[in-house]
């Protein structure tokens, strides 16, 4: 079917099942940041490929509302379609819930109660209840899409060895149990991909990017219920699980479980479904008992987040590996890849980052799609290089390579901008503001990654540190500062975060977090340094005049950075102390996993800068 014939269907089920207006968000039960084909509804509706836009159709019309970074791409992709783009970016667009309340007002609006969280639902109920509009719960694009709809993923789940993970699913039951406990919780009810993942020390070839396994689990204080699609329990998954005392069952099968459970059942509405929610039977029971819903952050969620010894350990074995490669990929870059007059693509850069990382042990896949971003195309943030749609690379510029890397060891993201061109004419290729910019953002980047803070600050106290040089030359960059980082899972994972947003969680001992400030120039380039660092005791000043704990971060990312591009006037002692250290180690643990050339090279990268 055409997207307007779709839309034509679409319009007369809604009709049947008196709706009047219908949600089609980018979204799947889990809350995932990256999700299996098998949930793309918004794009098999719309046609439009971005990954963040939620459709809504009505009556008469259609909208689709995307951010910034899809404009350009939404205008093309949905012409012809009958779908107006709404820029949901522009101070002036309305969001979803405000344009419902001018606009249907006495409606009923339909959405499938999977692919909304139980906060975000109840967050659209209030906004839309004053104007007198109910939503009713609704499946009404799987009628539609049928023969070509793709399969959930069938590849059987694989045990995630202890000594990656540092824990046992015993040790990990236990502490989580004690959790529930203290909240006086007899269940739970987990829907969220990657702290199932960790829970069992499992993981799957299910979602790009992120080795998760597409299920639920119902936690008790009795026994552990995995419900997993069948032809995902081969027999060494069916013998790891058997050993653990998990029991399992079909993936659908989790609505008529959780109808039956009793007593009090926890579920974090930021990542729970609403589907979900709705078969808890939160009435009478059989035996007259109540059942009562707890709604908390998860304290899975939590406890992840803090890594243990071994996950550490591994994320700096990771780091060396990942080191490797690219010093690398930078050397071919530098030495081989415009030799006798030759040009690459960003897609071609790619591709050659992904053919070093490859050589190295434990290596999975990407931990995100790679971000190569030649000249302007770096000032696009979430910038995506396609076949049909990247730059030429020359030797000359800048350039933003922004990747990650999964190891069975742990997760890698690492920024880092270079400019191109011989080595004995860059001083004078380079425009003297890309060095001011450069130099801003690592010194920023270097004030954060040196900060010494008391127990219980909050990232968003920290920010401030890594945008305080460009705010004084008025400039600043709109995304977070930085992301926490999940072991062997996803790469961006809460909740701690470095941003301006207020938010309550505060760094922690074995938090990783990502030191990412940025310079963007529309046009012209991008600038972003980026390293991994994980929350460390400080030492005590001898000065100290207070019994609080304080807390520092210890830099887990290994790689050189373009000393080419620094404007050394701008740089303290302290600040050229703390980069020629870097270097320093740098160096002495990549070196021995090179060759003789590969190591000469990394030497002069490192090699000591002064004013």
């Amino acid at each position: 079917m055409t997207v307007l014939e779709k839309l034509a269907a679409l319009r007369e089920l809604m009709r049947s099942e008196h709706v009047h207006v219908y949600i089609v968000p980018s979204t799947d039960p889990h809350a995932s940041e990256y999700m299996p084909a098998h949930w793309y509804e918004m794009t098999w509706l719309s046609g439009f490929k971005g990954e963040s836009g939620t459709v809504v159709v009505t009556e008469t019309e259609a909208l689709l509302w995307t951010d910034s970074r899809y404009y350009l791409q939404a205008d093309i992709e949905l012409a012809g379609t009958g779908i107006r783009l709404m820029r949901e970016s522009d101070v002036d667009c309305p969001s979803i819930p405000e344009w419902l309340t001018e606009h249907a007002q006495g409606k009923t609006v339909g959405l499938n109660p999977e692919m909304i969280s139980v906060n975000d639902y109840n967050e659209w109920q209030e906004t839309l209840s004053g104007a007198c509009i109910s939503l009713k719960s609704c499946d009404l694009i799987r009628p539609l899409w049928t023969d070509d709809r793709p399969a959930l993923p069938s590849d059987p789940l694989y045990a995630y060895s202890v000594d990656f993970a540092g824990e046992s699913v015993e040790s990990k039951l236990a502490r989580i149990r004690e959790q529930l406990v203290k909240k006086k919780a007899d269940a739970m009810i987990i829907s969220a991909l990657d702290e199932i993942a960790w829970l069992l020390n499992i993981r799957g070839n299910d979602v790009a990017f992120n080795p998760v396994v597409v299920s639920y689990v119902v936690l008790e204080q009795d026994k552990c219920t995995l419900f997993v699609p069948a032809e995902k329990i081969d027999s060494p998954a069916r013998v790891y699980l058997d050993f653990n005392s998990i029991d399992i069952r079909p993936y659908e099968a989790v609505f008529d479980y959780i109808h039956n459970l009793k007593g009090t059942v926890l579920i974090d509405g930021a990542k729970v479904n609403r589907a979900l929610y709705e078969a808890i039977n939160q009435g009478q029971s059989d035996k007259g008992q109540s059942t009562k819903v707890i709604n908390a952050k998860s304290p899975i969620l939590i406890t992840k987040a803090r890594k243990n010894d071994v996950e550490l350990e591994g994320e700096r074995i990771a780091m060396r590996q990942d080191s490797v490669a690219l010093t690398r990929f930078f050397r071919w870059l530098e030495n081989e890849a415009f030799a006798d007059g030759k040009t690459q693509t960003e897609c071609q850069l790619m591709d050659r980052l992904h053919e070093f990382r490859l050589m190295g042990e434990n290596f999975v896949e990407e931990s995100f799609g790679t971000i190569a971003g030649y000249q302007g195309n770096g000032a696009i943030v979430h910038y995506e290089a396609t076949p049909d749609k990247c730059a030429t690379v020359r030797p000359e510029g800048m350039l933003l390579l922004d990747s990650g890397g999964q190891y069975l060891d742990g997760t890698t993201d690492i920024t880092r901008t270079v400019w191109l061109g011989a080595v004995s004419d860059r001083d004078n290729q380079i425009p003297a503001q890309a060095k001011l910019d450069y130099t801003y953002v690592l010194k920023g980047h270097i004030a954060l990654a040196t900060a010494r803070f008391p127990r219980g600050t909050r990232g968003n106290q920290l920010d401030a540190l890594a945008k305080q040089y460009m705010w004084q030359a008025g400039i600043t960059f709109g995304h977070g500062t930085g992301h926490g980082v999940g072991h062997f899972l996803g790469c961006h994972e809460g909740p701690q975060n470095v941003r301006t947003d207020n938010n309550p969680t505060p760094l922690e001992i074995g938090h990783i977090i990502s030191d990412e400030p940025g310079i963007y120039r529309t046009g012209m380039w991008g600038i972003r340094t980026e390293n991994l660092i994980t929350v460390i005791p400080a030492e005590r000043k001898e000065a100290c005049t207070t019994e609080d704990d304080f807390l520092t971060f210890e830099t887990l990312t290994l790689c050189f950075y373009d000393t080419n591009l620094i404007e050394m006037s701008l740089m303290t002692d302290e600040e050229i102390r703390w980069i020629n250290a870097y270097h320093e180690r740098v160096y002495r643990e990549t070196a021995p996993l090179l060759n003789a050339d590969e190591a000469a090279y990394l030497k002069k990268k490192c090699a000591p800068i002064s004013k």
